[in-house]
């Protein structure tokens, strides 16, 4: 983690500087901005490893930022955590329906953030395997190439909406998706679907999975993440 470079874009002077301090003590390469216009020339012109996004910033805001770097292939994949001083749900289920990686709401531990951040960068490599690549999870084990999910040895019959969910969700340790994302990644964008139907799906998937289906873990107000 030591030579990766991080954008922070926050306003406020002083929270600015402690971020960066602090950053900068763990061994990243730390830039820092106060609005969004600079914030999205200076990570088009040398894309950064993550952004610190805050939401409330003068001119272009947060969530605009985080809309326009999802949308250039430049920084499209570029992990963003958002730090806010807005704890609304709506806020929350925005952010991260626009693509952020996470978010932590102010006022913030500086050891909370840099813990965030390194989960961050650590989930963003992991999840760079090759979608047919089998994941072991304790004694879960997920293959895409035999469409075949085997618990402690035992094999469990999905539908196949239920492998992509759990596939899709195992893939990526710790994320949070809301159920929006989750029928885009395994439907597709087009496919019409309530988020009743996606809670269904879970529910019927966490019977199947009986002892590991603590895996699937509700966010409350926002959608599913699978365990670390």
């Amino acid at each position: 983690m030591a030579q990766k470079s991080i954008l922070v874009v926050e306003d406020e002077a002083d929270i600015l500087e402690l971020i960066r301090f602090n950053l900068a003590r763990e061994g990243y390469r730390v830039s820092g901005v106060e609005d969004g216009e600079t914030a999205l020339a200076r990570a088009f012109e040398k894309p950064p490893d993550l952004v610190v996004l805050d939401l409330m910033l003068p001119g272009i805001n947060g969530l605009d930022v985080c809309r326009a770097l999802r949308a250039d292939p430049r920084t499209a994949i570029t992990p963003i955590v958002m730090l806010t001083a807005r704890t609304e749900e709506a806020d929350v289920v925005a952010g991260l329906e626009l693509g952020a990686d996470d978010y932590i709401t102010k006022p913030f531990s500086p050891r909370v953030l840099a813990a965030r951040i390194r989960a961050v960068l650590r989930r963003r490599r992991e999840s760079r395997a090759p979608e047919d690549e089998t994941v072991k999870v304790h004694d879960l084990v997920i293959s895409p190439q035999r469409h075949e999910v085997r618990l402690r040895g035992k094999a469990i019959e999905l539908t196949a909406t239920e492998f992509k969910l759990l596939h899709f969700l195992a893939r990526h340790p710790g994320w949070v998706f809301t159920r929006d994302q989750i029928v885009d990644r395994v439907r597709g964008e087009d496919y019409a679907v309530t988020e009743r139907s996606v809670d269904v799906q879970v529910v019927g998937l966490r019977r199947k999975l009986g002892a590991a289906a603590a895996y699937i873990e509700t966010v409350r107000g926002v959608g599913y993440r699978f365990k670390e």
